[in-house]
């Protein structure tokens, strides 16, 4: 007798991809399990992936493209003729108005990347400059403070950590660390080790934590600064690390010097002793890790929370150690702007590095090149200018592979510098803030946003102020949804084109961040596309051929090369780069056309990741060596390549020492640069500066968005996979249910400046007065198996306005929205 169907995949609802096991029944996912071979997560994850059958299979499933007609109504078109009018209209667009009025937004969710890899190539030729995705929503404050402290991305060795200190962050719930709930568990449970909230709800992991510093909503920057005040005026700062490895401590250490702990902790909200304690604990342990998230980075200053919050763990020496955070490699730098020049225009030293070494790499490979019969290869002594100039464009192509993460953090770079055509919002990691792209459309400006091409996204839920946001895609000239779903975005689209599942193609996360050993997983097909479905590199390849980019024989020429081998591949490949740069930006598709067709046609959709992995090896030699990639040129990328092509359950791509870890600083010196003028200008201005943004009408804070046990991302639409709490109640602290005479299960009326709504009240213990939360995921529209439709809860971003957001990053307020509450019935206790 057979045994089950047993296939290896991963998770794709948060950022830690924990790998699963499916075991099928036809089509349907019957039973999913962690995997333990797995390299990061061990055969651990959480309730919410047992239930991904939701997402896969469904009524909410779309397989034909959608046209929307006059009326309104949508007709279903074949393939050829939903490509062939859009390669018409965007072709229209760019020659009358130019390509850089084509916005592209998206770019996958938590595990959906490779899709926004082949998208560079079609913005690439349409012109297309401007383009955001979530990123946008959350970190780029984050990422510009990274950019000027030390380049690079940081993350924590949580599980050997003395004190875990997690602001506006709430990992039993969003995890976001492998193996999150046993390592919150373990260190519970262990007299010696402590964990420090930071947040104004006494959420699941505030209820276990040492310290549950329970913040006013809106609070946190004063918060995070009376923390750094202590350290810094008692004393407790790591003088020896910072002499070894930091620059600019003077005037960081006199603009906190001047702060008055006892004013900053009324501000907050907090109780200075329990502040000064906390402070200690940090500065007393060992190794200490810190890592923030949307509570902070979705309210008032954030960007300046991000600067204060790092500032915790570089005073106190807590970098580059077990237990400590650290700076790692990426497989793929999540990178939104060219990468190959600093904002000033001027060479970036270390990829001039990598560009070195890719050349000589390269040139290993001159005598495979010769029998591709390249004329421009002809003569190797006119190899390596062409080599170097066709490294150079792979570079520049693929280092922004999945859009935003990295791009403005270089040193020197000009994050923030660049600003968006009509608003001037600040530009940071290339990604156009959020709460602007509406304002880029509604407008007579010349240079306004005519399409938008938006990729496995919903932004006509996700984004604040949804009714602006069908406004603006009302006043478009042209809009291109690729989605799985008929999604509330889409039913706005000109076009919808169906796209195949997460588990019906390669697929693959850019969210690589571990240490010392980073892995990467590419997510195999567990079943067929659902017929009538493509996948997006297939998808943007009949477009660009449509727009005939590269010339014919340029591709018969790489597509020989790439049956000869993998090394005549790669000289063949860089030297056509080499012989016309303009080529590189569109390196994604190059490599499915012809690199592709040698790839099993399951996997085909993946070959974007050989230049990847080339690159991932020319920037790590040593680490990805020391995974047991090995050999001269092009060897060690192409074992890697073909390393992830063949796992199932993922590859690890760089194997470090903690020794190591300085080498990810992204500086000439090795050292951080923390005196940050324009922060610490806020700083100094604090105690003065507004800390309430609530009014007489509007006087409760709302956190919309809240993560719990039965939300997720919104690729879940059936409301059936909540188990409990189905319609996502409102959660409202006891003392505001007296005041406002509701009760537990009674409706309520929310309003907020925006728009108002009807919600189930619970009252709960985890709320601070004043502070009232709705759940994340929901106001979802499904279609049910008679075809009628079904939704759940309120949809929030009904309720928020673009308006609310950080005055440096243009990141919304998505968890402080001033509202009221009004009373409507009485009701039952929720089940």
């Amino acid at each position: 007798m057979a045994g089950p169907d047993l296939k290896s995949t991963s998770c794709v609802l948060c950022e830690c991809n924990c790998g699963i096991t499916v075991e099928l029944d036809g089509r349907r996912f019957a039973k999913i399990r962690g995997d333990k071979a797995h390299p990061a997560s061990q055969g651990y994850t959480c309730e919410k992936a047992m239930r991904l059958d939701l997402y896969q299979n469904g009524p909410h499933r779309i397989s034909t493209p959608l046209k929307r007609m006059a009326d309104g109504s949508y007709a279903e078109i074949d393939w050829d003729t939903a490509l062939d009018e859009i390669t018409a209209k965007l072709t229209a667009i760019k020659n009358r108005y130019g390509g850089d009025t084509i916005f592209f937004y998206g770019g996958g969710g938590q595990g959906n990347h490779l899709g926004s890899a082949n998208a560079l190539a079609l913005r690439a030729a349409l012109g297309s400059t401007y383009h955001s995705n979530a990123l946008a929503q959350e970190k780029t404050g984050e990422m510009w403070v990274d950019g000027r402290l030390y380049g690079g991305h940081t993350k924590g060795d949580f599980e050997h950590a003395e004190v875990l200190v997690f602001v506006g962050k709430n990992p039993w719930q969003s995890h976001s660390f492998p193996r999150a709930r046993p390592v919150l568990k373990q260190v519970a449970a262990d007299p010696n080790r402590s964990i420090i909230v930071v947040d104004p709800r006494r959420s699941e992991t505030a209820a276990i934590a040492d310290f549950h510093l329970q913040v006013a909503p809106g609070g946190d920057a004063w918060l995070m600064a009376a923390l750094v005040a202590v350290i810094v005026q008692e004393d407790l700062v790591d003088a020896d690390f910072v002499a070894a490895h930091v620059t600019g401590y003077q005037p960081v250490r006199a603009a906190f010097t001047a702060l008055d702990v006892a004013v900053l902790a009324d501000k907050a909200g907090v109780g200075e002793e329990q502040i000064r304690a906390a402070a200690r604990r940090i500065a007393s342990a060992s190794s200490v890790c810190v890592y923030e998230d949307l509570g902070i980075q979705q309210a008032p200053n954030s960007t300046l929370v991000s600067y204060l919050n790092k500032l915790v763990w570089i005073l106190t020496g807590n970098f580059g150690r077990p237990g400590t955070m650290f700076l790692h490699s990426s497989f793929a730098a999540l990178a939104g702007g060219p990468p190959s020049s600093t904002g000033q225009g001027k060479p970036s030293t270390r990829l001039d590095r990598i560009t070195k070494k890719a050349t000589a790499k390269a040139v290993s490979t001159a005598g495979a090149a010769l029998a591709t019969g390249l004329p421009a290869l002809a003569r190797v002594g006119r190899l390596r200018p062409l080599l170097e100039t066709g490294a150079g464009a792979l570079l520049d192509a693929m280092v922004p592979v999945a859009g935003g993460m990295l791009a403005a953090t270089a040193p020197g770079s000009g994050g923030g510098a660049r600003t968006s055509p009509v608003t001037g919002a600040k530009i940071i990691g290339g990604l156009i803030p959020c709460n602007s792209v509406a304002d880029e459309v509604l407008t007579d400006h010349p240079d306004r946003f005519r399409a938008m091409w938006i990729d496995s996204s919903n932004p006509a839920h996700s984004l604040a102020d949804s009714k602006r946001f069908r406004a603006a895609m009302a006043a478009l000239e042209l809009s291109v949804v690729i989605d799985v779903a008929f999604t509330e975005t889409a039913r706005l689209a000109d076009y919808v084109l169906p796209a195949s599942s997460q588990f019906e193609k390669p697929e693959a996360t850019f969210f690589n961040f571990e240490f010392p050993r980073n892995v990467f997983h590419l997510r195999k097909p567990v079943v067929d596309p659902l017929p009538g479905t493509l996948d997006e590199p297939q998808i943007y390849a009949r477009l660009l051929r449509r727009l005939h980019v590269v010339d014919d024989v340029v591709l018969d020429r790489l597509r020989r090369a790439a049956h000869a081998g993998r090394d005549t591949f790669g000289a063949a490949f860089f030297g056509a780069l080499a012989a016309k740069p303009r080529l590189g930006k569109l390196a994604p598709y190059l490599l499915y056309e012809t690199l592709g067709e040698t790839l099993p046609p399951s996997v085909r959709g993946a070959a974007a990741l050989w230049g990847v992995s080339q690159l991932c090896a020319v920037s790590n030699p040593k680490a990805v060596a020391r995974a047991g990639f090995t050999g001269r040129g092009l060897a060690p990328g192409n074992k890697l390549f073909d390393a992830i092509i063949g796992s199932p359950s993922g590859v690890v791509f760089t194997d470090d020492a903690w020794d190591d870890v300085w080498h990810y600083v992204k500086r000439a010196d090795r050292r951080f640069t923390i005196a940050i003028d324009t922060l610490l200008d806020r700083v100094r201005e604090l105690e003065t500066a507004r800390s309430v943004w609530t009014t007489e009408e509007f006087p409760l804070v709302l956190a919309a968005g809240e993560r719990r046990s039965f939300t997720a991302n919104t690729i879940f639409r059936n409301p059936d996979w909540r188990r409990r709490d189905r319609h996502g109640s409102l959660r409202v602290s006891a003392e505001d249910a007296e005041r406002l005479q509701l009760t537990d299960g009674g409706q309520a009326r929310l309003v907020t400046q925006n728009g108002s709504a009807t919600v189930t009240v619970e009252i709960s213990d985890m709320m601070r007065a004043g502070n009232i939360a709705l759940p994340n995921g929901l106001g979802l529209d499904c279609p049910t198996g008679d075809g009628s439709m079904t939704s759940a809860g309120v949809s929030p971003n009904e309720l928020t306005g673009v308006g609310l957001k950080d005055d440096f990053a243009g990141t919304p307020w998505h968890k402080h929205v001033p509202a009221r509450l009004e009373a409507l019935t009485a009701g039952n206790p929720p089940r």
